[in-house]
């Protein structure tokens, strides 16, 4: 099995919503995502995938939604006032955490045909979380 990872950094906000810890509170990340993809078999340049690939389309939705903006939970109580001021939102149907960010990262990536196996997303230089997928996306 062959496998390449590229590497894409991006600055967001969030806070985690049923949560006892200095997270409840809006700040901020500046995060890395790893995007792992994997092939039985080279092509014909002999590579998985060119890494020039992946930032063409993964990166640039990354900037174009995530980059710079609130990923908030969609029923977050600020999601309202926020909209009111006209703060860019990338809104999740789930609790903003680094594993939920991760998912909706492969979920996307998977989408496009990209052959993703993993997506891992450094919160910190100490902590990541990483997505694991069978191949497809999920609900």
């Amino acid at each position: 099995m062959f496998r390449v990872t590229r590497q894409i950094d991006f600055c967001y906000g969030h806070r985690l919503l049923n949560y006892d810890g200095k997270c409840k509170h809006l700040h901020g990340h500046n995060g890395r995502a790893l995007i792992t993809i994997e092939s039985d078999k080279l092509d014909d340049r002999g590579m998985v995938m060119d890494f020039s690939d992946i930032k063409k389309d993964v990166s640039t939705w990354i900037d174009d939604n995530m980059d710079h903006r609130m990923i908030l939970c969609e029923s977050d109580p600020v999601v309202e006032m926020l909209k009111d001021i006209g703060e860019p939102m990338f809104l999740l149907k789930t609790n903003p955490t680094a594993e939920n960010i991760a998912k909706a990262i492969f979920d996307y990536t998977i989408a496009r045909d990209f052959p993703v196996t993993e997506v891992s997303l450094w919160e910190t230089v100490n902590c990541f979380a990483t997505y694991c997928g069978n191949g497809k996306a999920s609900a």
